[in-house]
């Protein structure tokens, strides 16, 4: 469409001439200058820029850097010749996994991992919802402070630290006398056998997952609460206020108030909970799992680990890995165009 000069000028009725548009001028003027205001603006606050230094470097040489050895994906693996060099192999690790010799495994982990995650969407996400609206109805001070600071400690225990205590809960050996408290009770109350729980539970593939959710809820539900916690506090008080005077009570302030003052906090760590539906860390899973409990619990991570590292097959786990990753990626962007159709929330 062509441009007309009332596009850029105003017609001044007393003088009877078109004059420049003010605001053009203040446009051209920041259009002009731009990068002198850029870099006024970086010399202002440079010392908030040369915080960002330390982060810019990890994920420069831990995201951005290591990228480079996806290329062994499609290499024969030479100890000697640096990747780039290395033999184009194609597809071959990939259809090994798909529908070869290692496929039976790798199907395998990858159910693992999506049914530990998505057995953690449901019922470890909404635990930290929970417990910020608990914490929200407490009104004194320093009970919430203690509640919130017993609830928050786990997350601050080392992976190894976390596992040793499931481990003697639940688990007979040499860190027990006799098997866990846990395993005592659920034998008590008949849920398990005598000989089930001899044989620790942590042996027995059926009560892998649910020990892994319920120990990964107990370990981070308290400290994940903080994000939720933080948007209901800053939720105006005359929103109560005017519930109140509706005749609402505290249920019906939390559904009408509270759970829609913090929907799009919940949708946007919904959308990066779906991101990260398949990305489990090896560690949890490695240190707790056997090999009587491959079937549920070896999951990507630990297969890539277990043909990467013990089996020297680098190139299969970094297939492994990759596809892991490929399947995240499209889950977030599923997530994301979801969420901005049915809520107007979304990540981009």
């Amino acid at each position: 469409m062509a441009t007309k000069a009332a596009d850029f000028l105003i017609y001044d009725a007393q003088a009877g001439v078109y004059r420049e548009n003010p605001e053009q001028i203040v446009r051209d003027d920041v259009e002009k200058h731009y990068w002198k205001h850029v870099c006024l603006t970086i010399l202002k606050d440079w010392r908030l820029y040369v915080m960002l230094v330390p982060m810019l470097l990890v994920f420069l040489f831990w995201r951005y850097l290591p990228m480079y050895e996806l290329l062994g994906c499609f290499k024969v693996p030479d100890e000697v010749k640096p990747v780039a060099e290395q033999y184009f192999s194609g597809f071959s690790y990939f259809k090994s996994l798909l529908a070869g010799t290692d496929a039976t495994e790798f199907w395998r982990a990858l159910r693992n991992t999506f049914l530990l995650s998505f057995y953690g969407l449901c019922f470890g996400f909404p635990m930290p919802i929970i417990l910020a609206l608990f914490f929200n109805e407490i009104r004194s001070n320093i009970v919430r402070s203690t509640c919130q600071v017993l609830t928050y400690l786990p997350k601050f225990m080392s992976t190894v630290v976390m596992t040793s205590l499931v481990t003697m809960l639940v688990k007979q050996g040499a860190l027990t006398s006799g098997y866990g408290i846990i395993s005592q009770a659920l034998e008590a109350l008949g849920i398990i056998s005598q000989d089930v729980a001899y044989k620790g539970l942590l042996n027995n593939p059926d009560f892998f997952r649910v020990i892994y959710q319920v120990s990964g809820i107990w370990e981070g539900a308290g400290y994940d609460s903080i994000v939720y916690f933080a948007a209901i506090i800053a939720i105006s008080p005359t929103s109560y206020e005017a519930a109140q005077i509706d005749g609402a009570g505290k249920m019906s302030q939390m559904r009408y108030v509270v759970l829609p003052g913090i929907l799009s906090t919940v949708v946007i760590m919904l959308i990066t909970r779906i991101g990260a539906l398949l990305n489990i860390g090896y560690e949890k899973v490695l240190l707790l799992y056997n090999t009587n409990t491959y079937v549920t619990a070896d999951v990507v991570s630990t297969f890539a680990q277990r043909k990467g590292i013990e089996g020297g097959q680098k190139g299969l786990a970094s297939a492994a890995e990759m596809m892991n990753n490929v399947i995240s990626m499209l889950l977030v962007i599923s997530a994301n165009t979801i969420a901005r159709k049915a809520s107007d929330t979304s990540l981009y």
